[in-house]
């Protein structure tokens, strides 16, 4: 009897240490589990130390989708890269306008600066043309006496079309006057109405204003205008002074 009896309590006292061991191994099998599933970054359990509920808890949490948020990332930069390069893109291509406008102006800026060039160089080589034709006319000097005073009449007339030649001036100017251009009849009947003749051709003063010609004196006095407005009178009365023989 003594002996089954301590077979029994042997028996038991194994029985008990196997449930330790059975309750130790299932606990290291809890922290092995929980240890596996933490994240490299947590903190790493002793082995063999019972995993807390805070830490069993943590390694139940569900993982987030980490691939679908690098997506979602990937894709909003890509729009933003996309907006930045259509910006990019656009201000470029406003600057290409404003390049080629501004070309085009200033092409149009150099053909105007050209043309007004070439005007200006035509205008000057005209004028350098015709510039020897006027300085001989320029040039002309007429002797201040009867015959420069006649000659240069008869430049005037020709430019006026009035007719007239040296020989018929000279002769009805010495008739009139001796060549006195300061000569003035007071006797005859126009001298009695008041208006006396006067000058190289004795011409009255209405007579003289009626056919001064332009670009001479208005003094009646004056030899060229004298005789210019008296030559134009003649033209109209007789065809020319050289028609004119006597008093007219």
């Amino acid at each position: 009897m003594p002996k089954n009896i301590l077979s029994r309590g042997h028996s038991r006292a194994l029985t008990k240490q196997h449930k330790i061991a059975i309750a130790g191994v299932a606990t290291l099998g809890a922290a092995a589990l929980a240890f596996s599933a933490v994240p490299s970054s947590a903190e790493t359990i002793t082995t063999g130390a019972p995993a807390t509920a805070a830490q069993v808890q943590y390694a139940t949490q569900p993982v987030k989708d980490v691939k679908g948020t690098l997506t979602d990332q990937i894709a909003t930069e890509t729009v933003k890269l996309d907006a930045l390069a259509a910006k990019q893109k656009a201000a470029t291509e406003a600057a290409k306008k404003q390049a080629e406008a501004q070309a085009k102006q200033k092409a149009a800026a150099e053909a105007a600066k050209k043309a007004a060039q070439e005007r200006a160089a035509k205008e000057a080589a005209s004028r350098s043309a015709q510039r020897p034709e006027m300085q001989l006319v320029a040039a002309k000097t007429y002797t201040n006496n009867l015959d420069g005073w006649i000659r240069q009449a008869l430049d005037i007339m020709k430019s006026k079309g009035i007719p007239g030649s040296y020989n018929g001036l000279h002769r009805n100017i010495m008739r009139e006057s001796s060549g006195n251009p300061q000569a003035i009849n007071d006797w005859d009947v126009n001298a009695v109405n008041g208006i006396p003749s006067k000058g190289l051709l004795q011409v009255i003063p209405p007579t003289f204003n009626a056919y001064h010609v332009a670009g001479t004196s208005w003094n009646i006095y004056d030899p060229v205008a004298n005789i210019t407005a008296a030559a134009n009178y003649a033209a109209d009365k007789y065809g020319s002074i050289d028609n004119v023989n006597s008093a007219y």
